[in-house]
């Protein structure tokens, strides 16, 4: 196994879109500007380089060459992915930290942290098994 040359950040994925049911008018404004300042402020320390909130809708293309497309996602909507913030920092540990700063966590939203791998792990064990002769 090769050293790591480059280290390509971490994901954080904000899953949860029901966090915010029960929030008054006021409450929702206040953990939208905290998720604003919060998210500013790492942007302006040069730790996360992309974040959006995500639609509730989208399609899910599936089958040989994409032939099934529906609407999607169908994941349970109190665990679907609500959003993400693509960081780069040092450590797994840094990312932690910053995701246990979240605003949506004190009313129920869960943040997934995921290491960005700098290639495809298949094609890691694709060449792998290449040079020891195994087959895939």
């Amino acid at each position: 196994m090769s050293a790591q040359t480059t280290n390509p950040g971490y994901m954080l994925l904000f899953r949860g879109n029901e966090w915010q049911k029960g929030l008054s008018p006021e409450e929702m404004q206040t953990v939208a500007s905290r998720w604003m300042a919060w998210f500013s402020g790492l942007k302006d320390q040069g730790k996360v380089t992309a974040g959006s909130p995500l639609e509730a809708q989208g399609k899910l293309v599936s089958g040989k060459n994409g032939r099934v497309v529906a609407d999607g996602p169908f994941a349970e909507s109190k665990e679907a992915v609500g959003g993400y913030f693509l960081l780069q920092v040092k450590s797994m540990d840094e990312a932690l930290a910053i995701a246990k700063e979240c605003p949506g966590l004190a009313y129920g939203a869960v943040v997934e942290v995921r290491p960005v791998a700098e290639a495809c792990p298949l094609i890691a064990e694709f060449a792998e098994a290449q040079l020891t002769g195994a087959t895939a």
